[in-house]
């Protein structure tokens, strides 16, 4: 905590004598007049946005919801524990691919189209994981459903950089992430008291009939990109939008950033039912209330990131954030390398770390989309990508310990976590924002 009230007050330095005025410019867009909508400026404002933040939600919904029954999945179906990780992987894969198609096709056809068409593929495809044969067919089926899922996690956030920018673009993404931090906080909970009347197929069972009511909820929502705003189908030129986008640093960098933290809580998030259930031997309902415990924390910090950006520049908000996350990855690995340490000398630690991810990814996301308003779905599409993409790699990697899951989710969530320091301060840190006004 004293690292992080000293770099909320502290000039960011370097070695280059310019660069703490540099960073500091490139958060003048925040001090700027913020547009926000007139469309929404009502009360169907609060409504609109939990509903955007239930869909933002689908990834931690898809994941969390049935991981108190991984154990359970891969004794039923006679799979091992790399196998059953590899359900977490394909959905993981999913949810990128499905991003990268669905953020440039609604720049051409809207945003509402596209959403609904996903929440109708992701309620089908929820009930047939639910009837999977075998393990193959589920990591296929998972993957596909994290495809149609992915609509709701990228077109959400579209949907919100069409409506704000600026310092209001920031605190509503932190109100967001309220919503988003209930996910995680509900499903395992969910999952974990769904198992105890029946087994991992009602899990999906549930995730259908969550689809449907999404699906009728965004049926209300309004076309945020109207006609005259849309360009020509953008999925053919994605690769001449990626490239628009590799040269503005500012949205490079903290990209990057928010990719190692999401891919850091995407760890956490396949390690800690085999430390807790295997190696601890505990319940998988006491396993939900851990995670319960971390995920209140991440909501917290998500609400107080939106109210300190009023005081202070968020380019601060986010580095002191990206330290405390290293500080408390580092602490979890020292625990795990003395060998079995008490349980909560690993779950303290991992509390600050996901505590701090939630100020850390809403104003990460607000810096890096502040300049990319005429291809919102692409820039979008990317944010929500590369975490899924790097998660989907590392995920079947953090199982591979066995008894000593920690030790090997310790060095991925420490390496991770010290990775986004850089390119927050190096990347992103060296070259002045275009703010919208200029």
């Amino acid at each position: 905590m004293i690292v992080w009230s000293y770099l909320l007050k502290a000039t960011v330095t370097s070695g280059d004598p310019h660069a703490g005025r540099d960073l500091s410019r490139t958060y003048d867009f925040l001090a700027m007049e913020t547009f926000v909508a007139p469309a929404v400026r009502s009360k169907r404002r609060i409504g609109m946005l939990a509903v955007l933040g239930a869909l933002s939600s689908f990834g931690p919904l898809s994941m969390d919801m049935y991981l108190p029954s991984t154990p359970t999945i891969a004794a039923n179906l006679h799979a091992s524990q790399t196998l059953v990780q590899l359900t977490l992987s394909g959905c993981l894969a999913g949810l990128a691919i499905g991003q990268l198609v669905a953020g440039p096709v609604s720049d051409g056809l809207g945003r509402k189209r596209p959403l609904l068409a996903g929440l109708v593929a992701f309620t089908a495809l929820s009930v047939a994981c639910a009837a999977a044969p075998d393990i193959g067919a589920l990591i296929a089926f998972r993957f596909l459903q994290g495809m149609a899922g992915a609509g709701g996690v990228v077109l959400s956030l579209a949907i919100v950089r069409d409506l704000y920018t600026g310092t209001e673009l920031a605190r509503v993404l932190g109100s967001l992430m309220l919503v988003f931090g209930l996910a995680p906080v509900l499903a395992p909970v969910i999952g974990g008291q769904i198992l105890r009347f029946t087994s991992w197929r009602g899990v999906f069972g549930v995730l259908a009939a969550i689809g449907l009511a999404l699906f009728l909820c965004a049926w209300f929502l309004p076309e945020t990109l109207p006609p005259e705003r849309r360009t020509p189908s953008r999925l053919h030129q994605l690769a001449a939008d990626s490239r628009t986008l590799v040269h503005d640093r500012q949205y490079v960098g903290y990209t990057l950033a928010i990719a190692c933290g999401n891919a850091a809580l995407i760890t956490y998030i396949s390690a800690l039912p085999f430390i807790v259930e295997d190696a601890y031997h505990e319940s998988p309902q006491l396993f939900s209330v851990f995670f319960m415990i971390n995920s209140l924390g991440l909501v917290a910090m998500a609400q107080l990131g939106a109210r300190l950006v009023k005081r202070v520049p968020v380019g601060r908000v986010v580095l002191a954030s990206q330290v405390v996350m290293a500080a408390g990855a580092i602490g979890f690995l020292a625990a795990a390398l003395t060998g079995h340490p008490p349980l909560a000398a690993l779950l303290v630690p991992l509390f600050f770390f996901l505590s701090f991810f939630g100020s850390m990814r809403p104003n990460a996301t607000a810096i890096a989309l502040t300049n990319q308003g005429a291809i919102a779905g692409t820039a979008s599409a990317w944010v929500g990508a590369l975490p899924f993409l790097l998660g989907a790699f590392l995920s079947p990697l953090a199982g591979l310990g066995g008894e000593g899951a920690a030790t090997v989710a310790g060095i991925m969530l420490s390496a991770l976590c010290v990775a986004g320091l850089p390119c927050v301060l190096v990347i992103a840190g060296r070259r002045r924002s275009q703010t919208p006004d200029q």
